[in-house]
């Protein structure tokens, strides 16, 4: 059986607002994430991700009632992040109206946190979002707090013990590639999408349809995930999945 690929749009919300940026830096104001998140499910989105970017760095939790407000726009699958410390934390985005919950920073300072979410809540509801930075040994190192802590994790042993820990999904982005729009680092993705048997959402560098194109096929990657390509229209999400399907893909149409 061919399995879909989905394509899933990336609202990177701060105060309660769309920003984008490049290399998790220079952010800009991109829109109401309620109102862009049921623009994309109208266009054929098959999920939305919601990610509080400073909520590790401001030291809070995420903001509720913008998650809220988005969960009841859409009826999409809806993956949130940024913030959460707790199985409750866990619990109240999943109450809010999240279907799954990312983790990140507290992911990689407790480790067991994975387990604990994935037993109390289904591996299904637990997403763990990986930042990957290229250093010089030809590796990709692990950074959290919004990208501005280097681990000192190697991204391949991570992700492994990420499924380990039972989390059913992975959210991997390069940060040498976020923002650019010049195609994601298909090396990284391919990397990880042979480590690991849990789904792979690819994150980072989405400029056109030939990337995303090509992370879901030579980078083996399960879906795909793009911001600045939707929200500045350089590409509707409807028109490339009739590209990507024209192409021999099997897309939701």
């Amino acid at each position: 059986m061919t399995l879909t690929k989905r394509i899933i749009p990336c609202l990177d919300v701060k105060n309660g607002r769309v920003v984008k940026g490049v290399h998790f830096k220079g952010l800009k104001d991109a829109g109401d994430p309620a109102e862009l998140a049921k623009r994309y499910e109208e266009d054929g989105a098959d999920e939305i991700v919601f990610l509080d970017i400073t909520a590790s760095l401001d030291g809070r939790g995420t903001f509720l009632e913008a998650v809220r407000r988005t969960a009841d726009n859409v009826f999409i699958p809806l993956t949130v992040g940024g913030g959460v410390r707790t199985v409750e934390d866990v619990g109240k985005l999943l109450n809010s109206g999240a279907d799954k919950v990312s983790i990140n920073t507290r992911a990689v300072e407790a480790p067991e946190l994975i387990a604990r979410a994935s037993e109390r809540y289904g591996s299904q509801c637990i997403v763990v979002a990986v930042d990957a930075k290229r250093n010089g040994a030809g590796r990709w190192d692990v950074f959290t707090v919004s990208g501005s802590y280097a681990t000192g994790l190697d991204v391949e042993e991570w992700c492994k013990r990420v499924q380990e820990l039972g989390a059913g999904e992975l959210l991997l982005t390069s940060m040498d590639a976020d923002g650019t729009k010049a195609g994601y680092d298909l090396e990284l993705t391919r990397t990880i999408s042979e480590s690991i048997s849990i789904p792979l959402i690819a994150s980072g560098g989405a400029g056109n349809v030939e990337h995303i194109y090509k992370v879901l096929t030579s980078g083996k990657a399960d879906a795909a995930l793009a911001a600045s390509i939707f929200h500045y229209g350089l590409c509707s999400i409807s028109e490339l999945k009739k590209q990507l399907r024209d192409r021999g893909l099997a897309m939701r149409l």
